[in-house]
């Protein structure tokens, strides 16, 4: 079995869902639109190799840091396998984990989406950043 795996931390990445319960866990369909909008851009730039989206959607002091080359390096060995994310548009997350709001103040998704022939594994962080649930933290894994 082959193992796709991507760990990155690159500080607020993006998303226009807002974030004015600060303290309160979203509703189940904004954490899915949370999850979906964010690994389907992701998933765009890798696919088309075109990181300036996905730095565009960066919080600002993260899209100084991040420019699109350093998005492209740094998802490099992901693009390179041709992982196409797309099927789980028609699937449901599974969350493995109960969501939850940390003492960083961030909203913590951990799940996973049941697709064949490999599993699409998440965990993904968001903090406020913006008006907006923007994330701090991916790892994706497809098995």
């Amino acid at each position: 079995m082959r193992s796709y795996f991507l760990a990155i931390i690159i500080g607020a990445l993006f998303l226009t869902v807002p974030a004015a319960a600060q303290n309160t866990v979203p509703s189940d369909l904004v954490q899915e639109k949370l999850i979906k909008t964010y690994l389907m851009t992701f998933n765009d730039a890798n696919m088309t190799g075109n990181y300036t989206v996905l730095q565009a959607k960066l919080a600002k002091p993260f899209r100084d840091q991040f420019s699109p080359d350093k998005l492209k390096q740094a998802f490099k060995g992901f693009a390179d396998q041709n992982v196409d994310l797309g099927i789980i548009t028609t699937k449901q997350p599974v969350a493995t984990t109960p969501s939850k709001i940390d003492k960083r103040g961030a909203l913590v998704l951990r799940g996973q989406f049941d697709t064949a022939p490999s599993r699409v594994t998440y965990e993904l962080d968001f903090v406020p950043s913006e008006s907006e649930w923007k994330p701090i933290m991916i790892h994706v894994t497809v098995k």
